[in-house]
């Protein structure tokens, strides 16, 4: 079996216990997580980092494994204290036996909109209103928090204007923390360790930027709000399960403010603009062969392990520095297509029967890959060039599928 081999920043687990250390050794037990921090000290070791002593020394490599992929599970959250829409009375309920810092969010019945952190402290508890302003969330107008999770990793720090400090989160029933388990797993990453550096693209959900990571260099997707983040750790949680050369790699996950997601960085940007700001003079015929094999080989991978992608495009392709293409944005992939989605559907790339019946499947990728070709070889134009989505879907609906072809240049010459 190969060793395997693995940058700084990456964690990984400890397969058995190592308990007497020589000099310049770690100390570690079965399951616990290690980051490596440097891969070039001595053969066959790494320098790592014990996540929960903070203790750095040498280890074998053959006595580390891969982190374990997190299930795909509707009840993991990033708000495990959430509890909707619930009364007071409700809430202190919950909130039983009373326990000094144990804590809950629910919902504001009276004030829609706002929300109510419930705290119990010295056998009673205290009702905070949090009131959301200006964007932003307060309880006080004094500190103001990006989104719930913001605020409850302040207070659970600080005990500001609030009695105590955040002590024990009030787990819903059958919800699990996103936090306990990515840390269980080895996926959470501290933000002690990251440096943020320019950013380089904004979205509809938040930006991207570059940064550092224990001397790796990433790329940092950040997403402040609540909802959103939450459903991001879908995008998460399949990236977790994924290894290959030819799919953007999940460095791991920072929960600070909002959630983070930490990738490698891929220098030179998504595959449509790198084709539309080169063109033929820098990108010849066989490059553009070799990004089509890349996907190919990277969207097969996910057909072996039954995932569908459901957004395959050039822009969500991305290029690395030695100009390997790589797949990424993996946030409407699916394990399990049976169940419609209610999301914006990417009309020029999607199949006839997704748009008609929402039918995913890896057929479907197919169709996709077709549009993704064309994009290749026209060097990054627009598919449907001069038509309204409103038509494309008419045509592509109605099986009347323009041809592409026009403006695509052969690729071998006769």
């Amino acid at each position: 079996m190969a060793e395997m081999s693995w940058a700084a920043g990456t964690q990984c687990v400890a397969k058995g216990d190592h308990r007497k250390p020589k000099p310049g050794e770690l100390a570690y037990h079965k399951g616990d997580i290690l980051t490596i921090v440097d891969t070039s000290t001595k053969k066959g070791c790494y320098v790592v980092k014990h996540n929960s002593t903070g203790e750095e020394g040498l280890i074998n490599s053959a006595n580390v494994r891969e982190r374990e992929a997190l299930r795909v599970d509707p009840n993991l959250s990033l708000m495990p204290w959430f509890h909707g829409k619930i009364s007071g009375p409700d809430a202190v309920c919950k909130l039983q036996p009373a326990e000094d810092g144990l804590f809950l969010v629910r919902e504001s019945i009276r004030h829609p909109g706002d929300y109510v952190l419930c705290l119990s402290v010295s056998g009673k508890v205290v009702h905070y209103r949090v009131i959301y302003k200006d964007n932003k969330l307060t309880i006080d107008n004094t500190q103001y928090f990006y989104n719930l999770i913001d605020m409850i990793e302040f207070f659970s720090k600080n005990k500001g204007s609030i009695a105590t400090t955040l002590l024990k989160p009030k787990q819903k029933q059958g919800t699990k923390s996103a936090e306990v388990e990515l840390s269980k797993t080895g996926w959470l990453l501290d933000i002690s360790n990251l440096t943020l550096g320019q950013n380089i693209g904004e979205g509809e959900f938040g930006a991207v930027h570059e940064g550092e990571y224990m001397g790796q260099r990433v790329a940092v997707k950040t997403i402040k709000c609540d909802v959103t983040a939450q459903a991001f750790l879908q995008e998460t949680t399949v990236m977790t399960k994924l290894q290959h050369k030819n799919l953007v790699r999940l460095l791991g996950v920072i929960l600070h403010k909002g959630l983070h997601i930490v990738t490698e960085l891929m220098t030179k940007g998504n595959l449509v603009n790198f084709l539309r700001t080169r063109g033929r003079s820098v990108v010849n015929s066989v490059q553009l062969l070799r990004f089509a094999l890349d996907v190919c080989e990277g969207m097969g991978y996910l057909e072996s392990k039954k995932l569908v992608h459901r957004d395959l495009a050039a822009r969500n392709v991305l290029v690395a520095d030695d100009s390997v293409a790589k797949v990424s944005d993996f946030g409407l992939t699916k394990l399990d297509l049976k169940e419609p989605d209610n999301v914006k559907l990417p009309v020029k790339w999607t199949a006839p029967e997704a748009l008609k019946k929402e039918k995913f499947s890896t057929k479907s990728d197919v169709w996709s890959y077709g549009v993704l070709l064309w994009e290749i070889f026209s060097y990054g134009r627009q598919p449907y060039p001069k038509m309204s989505l409103k038509e494309v879907k008419e045509r592509v609906e109605g099986a009347i599928v323009w041809r592409l072809q026009r403006t695509a240049p052969p690729v071998y010459t006769p």
